[in-house]
């Protein structure tokens, strides 16, 4: 009898949910932590990149050892790690009260170990079920991260209100069910076999000029999307002088949104899109959000550049996975978890270099430069740097697909 793998599938999309939270919850609380614990601009670039960056290295550790682990073990464990991390987040306040930053720091530890695991994981785990469009179960996958982006800005931006901005510690005991629930699911799923790219001696993938065109891309496609998600609460509410609650909701949320959309229709149509052409057309769209958003007179075109660069992102990931997959199949996990590394470099560097511009531009340009407030153009210029990377991305995507055909 062939196992059915219905449980596996919903485990994945509750830890791609998870991931969501642990990614997204904390920049809907940064006016929080700089209003009440002195946390600048550049601690909160810092923050971000922290985030990514110890998922660099929890990628690039299970790329070298994930096959002498176990599966279930690794899939329950991610789970727990981001139990652990929420715990420390909510406790940061009374275990570090004059430096609540370096608690911060801490928690981000154990939930990013958490999100890096799964990540890497989830993935080829997904990619291991037997299923005729890897392309469209690929895309769906990674649709439910975009959900759970919704429902964590949503749902935090409510409590907010409801609990108040000084009971922000309880929000983070309420998003502890998630990960809770996931390791109740890994637990009693079964896991399909997996290759794990060390086979016979392992994969050289650093030998395939394929894989770093490949890294590349994944570089540029995580910087893309997290230098806009990271920071567009932020912006909308001190970059266009928009509320904290319809911040949340017209940024993070627009931007969600239309990337779990432009997800969702790479779900359902899946190999009937030429990927590699696709992603060169919305590279160029990035661009343009981009410019949207900065330069526009009128918020409300602003914010709709924030949820088109959700949507000009939405494929870039997933898409470059697939692609990447096809042409080295052999890569096992090994693959995942080297590409994974390369997307979590780019959603590190995006943020941190934006909120570096930004810090900078408000310590040398006097308020009212361009007939803007200070913070206004500083998170402006931010964003701005952005754009190298959905540019480079242009760039190096023809390369991928001319290799991939």
């Amino acid at each position: 009898m062939k196992p059915n793998y219905s449980t596996t599938r919903l485990a994945n999309y509750v830890s791609s949910v998870m991931q969501a939270v642990s990614v997204n919850v904390p920049p809907v609380l940064f006016i929080i932590f700089q209003e009440e614990f002195g946390v600048t601009y550049g601690q909160l670039g810092f923050l971000v990149m922290l985030t990514f960056f110890i998922q660099i290295g929890v990628d690039f550790l299970l790329a070298r050892i994930s096959h002498k682990l176990n599966l279930r073990a690794l899939m329950v464990g991610c789970g727990a790690f981001t139990l652990v991390g929420y715990i420390l987040l909510a406790a940061a306040p009374h275990l570090f009260p004059v430096h609540t930053f370096y608690g911060l720091i801490f928690a981000c530890f154990f939930y990013s170990a958490g999100s890096g695991i799964l990540e890497v994981m989830s993935s080829p785990v997904n990619d291991a079920i037997p299923s005729s469009d890897k392309g469209a179960s690929m895309g769906l996958l990674h649709s439910f991260y975009c959900w759970g982006q919704l429902a964590a800005v949503l749902l935090t931006t409510l409590l907010l209100r409801i609990v108040g901005r000084e009971n922000w510690t309880w929000i983070i005991v309420f998003w502890m069910a998630v990960p809770i629930f996931d390791m109740i699911l890994y637990i009693i799923c079964p896991l399909p076999p997996m290759v794990s790219g060390n086979e016979n001696g392992g994969v050289k993938l650093s030998r395939m000029s394929l894989f770093w065109v490949a890294l590349l891309v994944m570089i540029c496609s995580g910087a893309s999307e997290q230098a806009m998600a990271q920071w567009a609460s932020m912006f909308a509410q001190k970059g266009l002088g928009v509320s904290k609650t319809l911040g949340d909701i017209a940024g993070p949320c627009f931007f969600a949104l239309l990337m779990g959309s432009g997800r969702l229709i790479y779900g359902i149509k899946g190999d009937k899109l030429r990927i590699g052409r696709v992603l060169v057309l919305l590279g160029g769209l990035c661009i343009f959000s981009y410019l949207l958003t900065i330069f526009s007179p009128s918020p409300v075109l602003s914010l709709i550049g924030v949820g088109v660069c959700g949507f000009s992102v939405s494929m870039m990931w997933p898409g470059t996975l697939v692609l990447a997959s096809k042409s080295m199949p052999e890569g096992g996990t090994k693959l995942f978890a080297m590409l994974a590394m390369g997307g979590d470099i780019g959603c590190s560097l995006g943020p941190w270099i934006s909120g570096i511009v930004s810090d900078t531009a408000t310590r040398q340009f006097p308020a009212g430069h361009f007939g803007l407030a200070v913070d206004q153009f500083a998170l402006r210029c931010g964003m701005f740097t952005a754009i190298i990377f959905p540019l480079l991305l242009m760039f190096f995507v023809p390369r991928l697909k001319k290799k991939d055909e």
